[in-house]
């Protein structure tokens, strides 16, 4: 047995052992109090990402810019699902599995991740001022900003919760939108995984993108929805399932593709991820839509649990991409940021 199959059998057996130990760990991890509290984070780079070869760093059209281990003291760190970078590539804002806002800012050196700077942790709160949690809405996966709101996805009460964050920052209070009454026939814990805005002049625009986790229409594929918030409007679609691969983010690559975060996992490989890039266009009521994988890799590369993906373009008009992962607040995985540019198009 190979060294590299022993490793992804060892993965396996941890990815099943994590949602025992995820689970007790997050009943710790939940804020009670709704005022923000500024953390420290260290972070460990990570130098190459295929562990095989560290001197590789292209992976088709995607190039290796580098990455982060992070870890802090705070009990609340952790379980990070959701991601949006600001478009000057620094400022972050992420959802948390514990019903927290994560924010702060990416320090680069060389223009590769050092640290994080600035951050800050508070619980998201519901419209009465008081921590989503509290109610048993902990469980956040997505997250989007349309029209300069945010909306965070929830599982398990398979809820999308608006925020306004650019006028009232981390104590903004949540306010859940209409969502088809279909949502409640999802599966637990298996549901709002994707959240997605198209940019001004597509098509699409005005709407949020949903794309669940692993329920399934009767073809077996990814249920899929567009949403208007602000009238109620809901058009259905979905996504091909393929490979084993379950979504478990997405964004939105400019101008005119959805990326798909897709996670993958066996006994015998472990934990898997792929990024595939469906064209905007192509989303359309009823339609079943599919596209072409960028990467994919599994536990021979520096991945874990990835769960957040967001894309900017900095200074030098280059597209980055960067990936987070979800520990589950287990000891036994990572939090993880990585980039990579596009390239080679």
């Amino acid at each position: 047995m190979t060294r590299h199959r022993r490793r992804w059998l060892v993965g396996g057996a941890l990815f099943t052992a994590l949602a025992i130990v995820g689970t007790f760990a997050l009943a710790q991890a939940l804020r009670t109090s709704a005022a923000p509290a500024r953390i420290a984070i260290q972070a460990t780079p990570i130098t190459a990402f295929d562990n095989r070869d560290p001197s590789k760093t292209r992976f088709g059209v995607l190039e290796f810019r580098g990455g982060l281990v992070l870890t802090s003291a705070d009990k609340a760190f952790g379980g990070i699902s959701g991601l949006h970078v600001e478009p000057d590539g620094a400022r972050f804002i992420a959802a948390t599995d514990n019903g927290s806002w994560l924010r702060g800012r990416i320090v680069y050196q060389d223009g590769k991740p050092a640290g994080i700077a600035d951050a800050e942790m508070a619980p998201m709160l519901g419209a009465d001022g008081k921590p989503l949690a509290g109610r048993g809405w902990f469980d956040v996966e997505s997250l989007t900003e349309l029209d300069g709101m945010f909306y965070a996805g929830i599982e398990r009460v398979e809820q999308i919760v608006r925020f306004n964050y650019r006028r009232d920052g981390l104590l903004a209070r949540g306010e859940p939108i209409a969502v088809p009454p279909d949502f409640k026939t999802f599966v637990h814990n298996k549901s709002l995984e994707c959240l997605a805005s198209p940019p001004a002049g597509s098509s699409l625009a005005g709407n949020l993108i949903v794309v669940t986790e692993e329920s399934l229409d009767n073809a077996g594929n990814h249920r899929s929805f567009l949403i208007k918030p602000n009238s109620g409007r809901v058009e259905r679609f979905s996504v091909k399932r393929s490979g084993g691969y379950d979504i478990s983010d997405c964004t939105i690559l400019p101008p005119g593709d959805l990326l798909l975060l897709e996670r993958h996992y066996s006994p015998a490989r472990g934990v898997a991820m792929r990024i595939r890039r469906v064209p905007l266009a192509a989303i359309k009521p009823n339609a079943l839509v599919d596209g072409q994988p960028l990467i994919e890799a599994d536990l021979a590369y520096q991945i874990d649990n990835m769960e957040g993906i967001a894309a900017h373009r900095n200074a030098r008009g280059e597209t980055i991409i960067t990936l987070v992962s979800d520990d589950n607040f287990s000891v036994i995985q990572r939090n993880l940021l990585l980039q990579f540019t596009l390239v080679g198009e």
